[in-house]
């Protein structure tokens, strides 16, 4: 096939969004407790120089994904994750949910947390799958975005159905066909993060607050709101609220919502755009409301009991991290076989239990109660079909609308 879409290197706005995002966005977010610090972001610095470069030869897009799979013969699979994004024992020695897979399988796995940022990732396997080469990981986790790009760049091996009978069963419905996999013929996902209105009570004097409209126009909140610097996040939750959807995101449609921000800016209805700093601020009143991600809203709610939370009457966005199978992978049989143990509804309660994200399994609530009555209840954790009939994804972006927009969002945000 013919080789085309070839990665650019990242701007100085997307790279300053980058470093945002690992010190204190969604990727400097620890995927256990996000009141946690978290070293990763800042080990991942290191590979930005590496990425804005051009050391890295251009990548076409390449077929040649399929190899030899030595499932049968290696009883083994290497799985690469996020940082703390899965159970781990009470001394976090273990990963539980992993050696059951290998006591009932045989399969063991290799499991890693080297996954800081999509971006970062992407310099690091982007030459040997350019090359047609093994990246030594047979699963790895990414952000829908990052998954279209390197899907669109053919670097992702069809998944074989047949391996995923409780996967296909039970994948939630909000999650089974983005337009950047029909099908999800190449991916699954991991888990959901959903951007919602969080807000004080005891801060707005007992008032809801329930749109990004109210946010930006409500003279009693001026100068007590934050938007977040995740320039998806940000840019789509605004976008549904003047009535558009962030999976159609064009030039003027932007151009708009950003100009619907500036305003906010302006008059000081904004008091700043912010990654996870947001939470000591909204927990002591200093800021009355905001957009934040729902792994947020539940750990504050846990300790304090002003916090609520409002999912807007127009909808909300959801990122999703994805599981999906690089080329060349010599163990694709064992990953899927992975992928699907993480669908059963049992082994995605205990994980579910512990990450606190939106889980992607349908019937997982009966294994979720017997865990924590409280957290099956939470529709942060599991939407019911109201809330999941108002999720939606910001669009894979090509590289010259990535530069664009990113540039546009940094002047508004004064990154």
């Amino acid at each position: 096939m013919e080789h085309t879409a070839q990665p650019e290197p990242l701007s100085a706005a997307e790279l300053a969004a980058m470093r945002r995002s690992m010190t204190n966005g969604r990727m400097a977010l620890t995927r256990r407790s996000l009141m946690r610090a978290s070293g990763a972001g800042v080990l991942a610095l290191g590979g930005l120089s590496a990425l804005s470069a051009c050391g890295i030869p251009p990548a076409g897009r390449t077929d040649a994904g399929s190899s030899d799979d030595h499932s049968r013969q290696e009883k083994r699979v290497a799985f690469s994750n996020w940082t703390e994004y899965i159970d781990v024992s009470d001394d976090e020695k273990h990963h539980p949910t992993l050696e059951a897979f290998t006591k009932r399988t045989g399969i063991r796995v290799k499991y890693t947390e080297d996954i800081n940022d999509n971006d970062e990732f992407f310099g690091k396997v982007q030459a040997q799958l350019a090359a047609g080469q093994d990246t030594g990981r047979d699963l790895i986790c990414l952000t829908d975005w990052m998954c279209a790009r390197m899907i669109s760049l053919g670097w992702i091996q069809p998944l074989d159905p047949a391996n995923l009978p409780h996967a296909y069963t039970h994948l939630s419905q909000q999650f089974r066909n983005p337009d950047w996999d029909p099908g999800r013929a190449h991916s699954y996902t991991w888990q959901g993060v959903p951007t919602v209105i969080a807000y004080n009570k005891k801060a707005t004097g007992g008032r809801k607050v329930d749109s990004v409209g109210q946010l930006l126009d409500d003279p009693k909140l001026k100068g007590k709101v934050a938007f977040l610097s995740e320039m998806r996040d940000t840019i789509g939750m605004t976008l549904l609220d003047m009535g558009e959807r962030p999976e159609d995101v064009t030039a003027d449609t932007f151009d708009a919502a950003v100009a619907r921000l500036q305003r906010g800016v302006d008059k000081k209805q904004i008091r700043r755009f912010t990654g996870n700093d947001y939470l000591n601020d909204l927990s002591k009143g200093d800021l009355a409301a905001c957009l934040a991600w729902a792994g947020d809203v539940v750990q504050l709610q846990n300790d304090n009991s002003d916090i609520e939370y409002v999912i807007p009457e127009k909808g909300y966005t959801t990122a999703a991290d994805n599981l999906m199978v690089p080329n060349k992978a010599r163990h694709k049989e064992n990953a899927e076989r992975l992928i699907d143990y993480f669908y059963e509804p049992k082994v995605a309660a205990r994980i579910a239990a512990y990450i606190n994200y939106v889980c992607p399994v349908d019937g997982v609530r009966e294994e979720l109660a017997k865990i924590d009555k409280k957290l099956a209840e939470n529709k942060l954790i599991l939407p019911d079909e109201e809330m999941a009939s108002k999720s939606h994804t910001f669009r894979a972006l090509n590289a010259k609308e990535s530069k664009e927009y990113a540039q546009k969002f940094a002047d508004l945000t004064g990154a």
